[in-house]
């Protein structure tokens, strides 16, 4: 794992963009197509907003939606695919050649495997993600199935996660949090080429911890980042204030 400390968030958000978009343009001179998968979440606002301004020919990247709230509408504040339309989608200069976005408002398990379908054949390149409060990656909480065959899989969600959704703002109470959601799954992020995880905030500075220094075990999930050949880690201060000297690069 590749450890890269900066100074603040948008510091942050803009070095973890700039990695993972020289990955997607090695890519591009490399095969003449990249597939990309991307997050959403507080964690990734600068990374995303430095991203569409990357020079990337975006119209050759093919993108997967990582996770979404099941029963919610894309038109709810919350909804993923409202988030990446606006904050990503919406803002690139011409766009992608497809973005795969779960639509999990009617049947998951159906849903689930329409994406399965769509994304085992292809060899993802990056896949931009964070960390959880409670060290999941994406909906995947603790603990963790880290054997799965399944690419995407109905996960319930656990308190702590749904605690941090409405921390972060984007319900108003833990009753309006959903209980399920779709998400890929801990194997397929770690089939990803390259994974750019961007975690901000001292709320996080535990899990990094976990993630980090701790066991490779399904209680941490993001501890299985350990084990992948080319996962670079963008932390600001808060966030790694756990960690011990000497484990940081810039």
């Amino acid at each position: 794992m590749n450890l890269h400390l900066l100074p603040s968030r948008t510091d942050m958000g803009a070095q973890a963009a700039r990695t993972g978009a020289d990955r997607i343009r090695e890519t591009l001179g490399r095969n003449g197509a990249a597939t990309i998968i991307l997050a959403t979440g507080a964690s990734q606002f600068d990374m995303l907003d430095a991203l569409v301004r990357e020079a990337v020919d975006w119209p050759r990247v093919t993108a997967f939606h990582l996770d979404e709230y099941i029963g919610l509408p894309r038109t709810h504040p919350a909804s993923f695919r409202r988030y990446l339309k606006e904050r990503f989608v919406d803002r690139l200069p011409r766009p992608v050649r497809q973005f795969h976005f779960i639509e999990a408002d009617e049947d998951p398990e159906a849903e689930c495997a329409r994406l399965v379908a769509l994304i085992e054949p292809v060899t993802v390149d990056v896949a931009f993600i964070g960390i959880g409060e409670n060290g999941h990656l994406a909906f995947n909480d603790p603990p963790a199935d880290f054997e799965t065959h399944r690419s995407y899989q109905v996960a319930d969600l656990d308190e702590a996660c749904r605690r941090q959704q409405m921390g972060e703002g984007w319900f108003a109470t833990l009753d309006a949090v959903p209980r399920q959601a779709i998400t890929m799954s801990i194997p397929r992020l770690m089939a990803a080429r390259t994974i750019v995880c961007t975690v901000p905030d001292a709320r996080k500075a535990d899990a990094v911890w976990g993630a980090v220094e701790g066991p490779v075990t399904p209680d941490v999930p993001a501890s299985i980042l350990q084990r992948h050949g080319d996962c670079h880690l963008f932390l600001d201060p808060p966030a790694a204030a756990r960690l011990g000297q000497g484990r940081l690069g810039s």
